[in-house]
């Protein structure tokens, strides 16, 4: 039986790992922390409610990690799972704010953490940013290239952390996905607001006309990584997390167009291509899958099906939040 700390918890990946978890009998307690106080249930899904072993912190890890060592030493988790970022890639105003929290709170928390004899495994959730832009997919081991102040912190935090192992076998793990979606999504994210945009008559500005590559990952399939490294993965070591093939932008906004039913070319704008935006993130998650036997099992259309049907669930809320990313401390 183990005790689950989720940092970064009001976030929609923390969310679906907290559901996951909570349907794990081997599961003693899911505390999640989040600098917000909880928000409605088109964001958090009513997940933990009325079951005992789900609880929720409001400490922001920034300007509180005397409160956050605090809930550390009184919980005793077994294992802390660190989601918790500024992440997003146009980083170049008040870059400052994005070291803080991707860089400066992990060493913190991580230095509080690594006397605490409680702590049998700390994850770290990455990003395949850090790999810049690929014409093949990125191995764990290919070369660093980040190219926004955002990667270049979340880098920064993971050869710290590797440092740790190294020199103090601090029992951590870094999973760096690729990017994820999931119901529960701010809506300035590209599918819940393509779904928002379909469901509304809005239009959606296609950055640069949608050619930039991804690969895209549900969070219920992210979660059973996360926990499964958690379980099971040698300490030390990272992890790629994505699936096979990237796709466009454009094409993955078709997808929303056709299961919604509304016509591509009247659901979006052509709008100028983000600053530094990197053409193809994609990644190969051939040592996850040999070592602890992960693969995706929700495939990219089952999963715009399941975006969508939260879209309609939540239209009333969803559509009155905001569709531009706000940096905020």
């Amino acid at each position: 039986m183990s005790t689950y700390v989720l940092i970064g918890g009001a976030g929609v990946f923390a969310v679906h790992t907290a559901r996951y978890l909570l349907e794990q009998s081997t599961t003693k307690k899911v505390i999640c922390v989040g600098r917000n106080i909880p928000r409605g249930d088109h964001y958090t899904l009513g997940v933990g409610r009325g079951d005992p072993r789900y609880s929720y912190e409001q400490i922001h890890i920034v300007f509180e990690q005397d409160r956050l060592a605090g809930l550390f030493d009184r919980e005793k988790p077994e294992v802390v799972i660190n989601y918790a970022a500024l992440a997003y890639a146009t980083s170049w105003a008040n870059s400052y704010r994005f070291y803080d929290t991707n860089l400066m709170a992990v060493v913190r928390m991580c230095e509080h953490l690594a006397s605490r004899d409680y702590l049998r495994k700390f994850v770290q959730i990455g990003t395949s940013e850090l790999y810049g832009s690929v014409d093949r997919p990125a191995t764990e081991d290919a070369p660093l290239r980040p190219t926004s102040p955002y990667a270049v912190s979340k880098m920064a935090a993971d050869l710290h952390l590797g440092t740790m192992w190294a020199a103090r076998k601090f029992p951590m793990n870094i999973l760096r996905p690729s990017n994820a979606y999931g119901p529960g999504q701010q809506v300035w994210r590209v599918i819940p607001r393509a779904v928002l945009c379909a469901l509304t008559g809005q239009k959606l500005p296609l950055q640069g006309g949608g050619t930039v590559e991804k690969s895209y990952l549900h969070s219920r399939d992210l979660a059973r990584a996360i926990v499964m490294a958690a379980d099971m993965a040698e300490p030390g070591k990272t992890y790629n997390v994505g699936p096979e093939k990237s796709v466009t932008i454009r094409h993955l906004i078709e997808l929303v167009a056709a299961e919604t039913g509304v016509p591509f070319e009247s659901m979006c704008e052509i709008v100028p291509a983000r600053l530094g935006e990197d053409q193809r993130y994609w990644l190969d998650s051939t040592r996850i899958r040999e070592d602890l036997g992960w693969k995706p099992e929700i495939d990219l259309r089952a999963g715009i099906r399941d975006m969508i049907a939260w879209g309609r669930k939540y239209l009333d809320v969803i559509k009155t939040e905001e569709t531009e990313f706000v940096l905020r401390a």
